[in-house]
Formats: C-alpha cells, sequence, structure tokens
C-alpha cells in the first residue's frame, strides 16, 4: 500500500511516518495485539476513510497510535490502554506543536475505539477506527488471531470456540460505517465457514 495514494501532502506523510516510528517503540514483541496488528488496523483505516470521506491525517495518526499502551495495560501498569494511549498521544503531538483541535479529535478516536466500554465514537474518523480494529478480529485474521491468544494464554479449543460465539459472531452488527458494514459482512461469513468446518472435524468427519 503506498501511502502517498491516500495522503498526498508531503508533510503530512512525513508526520505519519515519523508517527508509526513513535508507536512502533512502544511494542517490544508480537503477538495478537502487537505492531502487526497496529498497521492492519491502519490500512483498514486509510481505506475505509477514503470511502467515507474522513480526514486522513487525523486517521493515520490515531491508528497508529491507538494501541501504544496495550502493552502496559498487559503487563498491569494501568487499566484502559485506550484512555492512556490518548494521554500519551496527546503529549506526543503538543511537542510537535500539532493543532490543539486536531490533537483532540485524535484522542477522541483513540478513547472510543474499544466497543466493550465507553466513550461513544462522536466523530467520523473515532467510528472508523473502531469498525477497523473491530474488523480485524473477523476472517481469516481474526481466526489467527483467536488461536494466537489461545497459545499465549493457554486456552483450549472448547474455550476458543466458545469465545467466537460469545464476541467475534458478534463484531458483524456492531460497525458504524457503511463500508465496514460491506467488509464484515464478507469476514463474518469466513468465520461461520470456519466454525462450521471445525466443528465437523471434531466430530471426525473424514
Amino acid at each position: 500500500m503506498r501511502l502517498e495514494d491516500f495522503i498526498p501532502d508531503q508533510k503530512s506523510r512525513e508526520l505519519v511516518e515519523r508517527t508509526r516510528e513513535f508507536a512502533r517503540s512502544f511494542f517490544e514483541r508480537e503477538g495478537t495485539h502487537g505492531f502487526d496488528h497496529v498497521e492492519r488496523v491502519f490500512n483498514l483505516c486509510l481505506h475505509i476513510g477514503r470511502e467515507e470521506g474522513a480526514d486522513l491525517e487525523v486517521l493515520a495518526l490515531a491508528a497508529l497510535l491507538h494501541d501504544v499502551a496495550r502493552p502496559l495495560e498487559s503487563a498491569g501498569k494501568v487499566e484502559d490502554h485506550a484512555a492512556e494511549g490518548a494521554r500519551i498521544a496527546r503529549e506526543y503531538l503538543r511537542r510537535l506543536n500539532y493543532p490543539e483541535e486536531r490533537i483532540e479529535a485524535v484522542a477522541h478516536a483513540i478513547e472510543a475505539h474499544r466497543f466493550s466500554r465507553g466513550p461513544q465514537p462522536k466523530t467520523l474518523e473515532a467510528k472508523i477506527l473502531s469498525d477497523a480494529d473491530k474488523l480485524d478480529a473477523i476472517g481469516a485474521i481474526g481466526v489467527a488471531r483467536v488461536f494466537m491468544y489461545s497459545g499465549e494464554h493457554g486456552r483450549d479449543m472448547e474455550a476458543s470456540l466458545r469465545h467466537f460465539e460469545e464476541k467475534i459472531l458478534k463484531l458483524k452488527d456492531l460497525m458504524y460505517t457503511e463500508t465496514a458494514k460491506r467488509i464484515a459482512e464478507e469476514r463474518h461469513r469466513f468465520t461461520e465457514e470456519f466454525i462450521r468446518r471445525i466443528l465437523l472435524e471434531i466430530e471426525g468427519e473424514i
């Protein structure tokens, strides 16, 4: 994916690339919420944002910074990585003299990206980030992430399949934007077919 196809302004692209390196510095290892997840959410945000007419600079910055505090939450050092991530983003962007109203737009998107707790996303950019984060839990990537998480935390097959029923299969109906809804439909169908197939194989289908 060529960033210039989405953000033609060179100064803006330089800010995004600088922010990418800043965000990457928070991730010492990969995993279900490693920096590869951030990169996929970033790519989804730009594609959805272009379709929906979003402010792609604000959206790109929010996507890159949305999980910077996730490693701190995993280590038990903060309770809410979204709130802490927004704080880190504000501090970082203020050091760059980024306009305050745009800092708040980025921070709100980060604060509101979690579907499981508030605040609710109020801006288009916040809704797109929330959608992209959820989309990365559905489809082929979503299936892979479920079992990666299970391996990381010693969760068995039964618990993994229960997670699909309790969370993953509900995400399709939680999308805000029309573009994300279309993407979610296809990814949801793939996930359903995977679950159908694995249940058959558990029963011993040849």
